[in-house]
């Protein structure tokens, strides 16, 4: 069963919820999504900066309770 939303009406920790559960969703048909070439190249960039030491990593549940507490 489809569902529409208005966003306008919606609260931005509510959106961050939605837009993971279409990530989940999306990630488990992997071949569905095709990335273009561009993302190639950021995620080369990314590389070369960790290696370089110019960027560091976080683990994805901490990035998530960091972005949360930013937006509250």
């Amino acid at each position: 069963m489809a569902t529409t939303v208005d966003l306008r009406e919606m609260t931005t920790p509510d959106k961050l919820r939605l837009m993971e559960a279409l990530w989940q969703n999306l990630s488990t048909t992997s071949s569905a999504v095709v990335s273009p070439e561009w993302h190639g190249d950021v995620l080369a960039e990314r590389d070369r900066l960790i290696e370089s030491g110019e960027e560091t990593l976080i683990d994805w549940e901490t990035a998530k309770t960091q972005l949360r507490e930013e937006l509250q």
